[in-house]
């Protein structure tokens, strides 16, 4: 490190979070976003007629992290809520225990959501610094090893804005800085939105910019990157886009072009978000990222939640006689992505809620 600067992390704190990231991005494996708010879980809960009550989400939650030990082979982490992750399953055993004995690395979403960016046409950043230090420093001692914080950035005639970009990176990079400080990885979400009417090649040219202030931003705070993970959109067309649609290959492309232009060979891993496709075409389109004929020299991998989850919710139906099923349709999407991580899968793989869309306009948690 340069002299110019005081090192904040030590060599062992340093080959520690390496570590985190290197496991996070292990090949074949990926990460389940299982970090829905209270109010977004309970909207899942309440497409299957359950009712939103802490005891509803516990259950669900303890249906996610029962599933057989096998479910390692391809999850190599889990994102948790704050009250997830103070949780126990039916025997008093915390749901972070569970996910250990697995083999599963506990991760935790920090950041309390998006408000509105002033000065801008509804743009938004995403709030929670304030104590955060003291909150990281709490996870980690909890065992739990890596974090998330997401911001969104939306696409349109004027957006986003160059305040947007900015703001939003130099929160991203507070935000990675204070988690590595406390030990844990940083899952850097510089998301953008899905929405709106544009095409294949507006999608890559903004994914493009977003991601070069985020990275001006995070060589700013001095982050180490071999202790971070991004967690991007997947570059695709607008969901009302009027236009033929982009094949996955073409997608993959796009994708891959815009990562390779911005973010540097040092970070260890890409975990893409899902952004609103439905489950086997978010399989797809990773799968097709990772055939790509162009250099990629970081892992290219999953943290799905929509994707992972919309067929184990509709073989629940909140029934515990239909946990295992529900079980098995989370065990069935976890290998098909984890395929598709190494190029490998062939495809037809579907679940129980089918081709359904998963997008929701301005997705919040």
């Amino acid at each position: 490190m340069s002299t110019r600067f005081a090192q904040y992390l030590t060599p062992e704190k340093e080959a520690e979070l390496a570590d985190i990231a290197k496991k996070l991005t292990y090949p074949g494996k990926g990460i389940l976003a299982a970090d829905e708010s209270m109010a977004t879980c309970g909207k899942r809960l309440q497409d299957i007629n359950v009712e939103n009550t802490e005891e509803n989400r516990r259950r669900y939650r303890e249906l996610l992290f029962g599933t057989d030990i096998e479910l390692s082979e391809n999850i190599s982490g889990v994102i948790l809520f704050d009250e997830t992750a103070r949780q126990a399953d039916s025997n008093g055993v915390p749901f972070i225990k569970v996910l250990e004995k697995k083999g599963i690395i506990p991760g935790i979403k920090v950041d309390k959501g998006v408000v509105p960016l002033a000065g801008t046409l509804n743009e938004c950043t995403t709030t929670g610094l304030d104590g955060l230090r003291e909150r990281c420093e709490e996870y980690k001692s909890m065992g739990i090893h890596f974090a998330k914080w997401r911001c969104v950035l939306k696409i349109s005639k004027f957006t986003p804005s160059y305040q947007a970009m900015f703001e939003n990176a130099n929160v991203l990079a507070r935000y990675a800085s204070i988690c590595q400080q406390a030990g844990l990885v940083p899952i850097v979400e510089p998301e953008v939105l899905p929405d709106g009417d544009h095409d294949l090649e507006t999608s890559r040219r903004v994914t493009e910019e977003v991601l070069a202030f985020q990275y001006k931003a995070l060589a700013d705070h001095h982050i180490y990157l071999e202790g971070t993970l991004l967690k991007p959109n997947m570059v695709t067309p607008g969901q009302l886009y009027p236009g033929q649609a982009a094949t996955p290959e073409q997608c993959a492309t796009a994708t891959v072009q815009a990562l390779s232009r911005t973010v540097p060979a040092a970070v260890p891993g890409v975990v893409f978000l899902s952004g609103g496709q439905n489950e086997e075409g978010a399989t797809i389109n990773l799968n097709a990222i990772n055939n790509v004929a162009q250099r990629r020299p970081w892992a290219l991998t999953f943290s799905f939640g929509r994707a992972l989850q919309a067929s184990v919710l509709a073989a629940w139906q909140g029934k515990d006689e239909n946990v295992k099923d529900a079980q098995k349709e989370l065990l069935k999407r976890a290998k098909a992505n984890g395929d598709a991580a190494l190029g490998r899968y062939k495809g037809g793989i579907q679940g129980a809620a089918g081709g359904k869309s998963l997008f929701v306009k301005d997705h919040a948690y």
